[in-house]
């Protein structure tokens, strides 16, 4: 009776393993396409457009905790034109870590934050002069698995930048996790 026991244990336990291993839904390299809105904000005058670009990072998760770094590049539509000069939001490249709590096995609630540098430029005629602002982003969003490596995100971020420049963005997401 006791062997049976043992044996049963054993079976069980050599069951329940990879069980174990899959809760891991992630870790590991991921690439991510993003969109959504995006508003930038000068002292008070503020327009929105349209964020668009990819990131890249890589997770790892001890039981529920997941930590990550990531990178990523984005272009934006945001203009306005003041007494016949254009200005325009350009490229945007961040680089941060994020840290995260899995609710669910195929839910993720985090915060993010680090380094962000955005490029604005403002033409007018033949003119044209463009700056790199420097500065830092905080966000936090929800990260959901669809499929087993295939993951939908939604975040918020705000994003303050030398001279007086913010941003706000909410945006949403779809990656591979490999």
């Amino acid at each position: 009776m006791r062997i049976s026991i043992l044996a049963a244990f054993a079976l069980s336990s050599a069951i329940a393993a990879p069980a174990f291993a899959q809760e891991k839904t992630f870790e590991g390299p991921h690439i991510e396409a993003i969109g959504g809105w995006d508003n930038v904000d000068r002292g008070g005058d503020s327009k929105s457009g349209f964020v668009f670009g990819g990131a890249a990072g890589y997770d790892l998760q001890r039981g529920k905790v997941v930590f990550g770094v990531d990178a990523e590049i984005t272009g934006s539509t945001t203009r306005e034109t003041i007494d016949g000069v254009r200005v325009k939001a350009g490229r945007d490249l961040y680089a941060g870590a994020r840290l995260g709590y899995a609710v669910t096995p195929e839910t993720l609630l985090y915060v993010k934050g680090g380094y962000s540098n955005a490029r604005v430029t403002a033409e007018s005629g033949n003119v044209r002069v463009s700056d790199n602002l420097d500065g830092f982003r905080v966000g936090a969003g929800v990260e959901r698995n669809f499929m087993r490596n295939v993951y939908g995100k939604v975040e918020y971020r705000y994003s303050n930048y030398a001279q007086d420049f913010q941003r706000h963005q909410v945006l949403a997401g779809v990656g591979v996790r490999f």
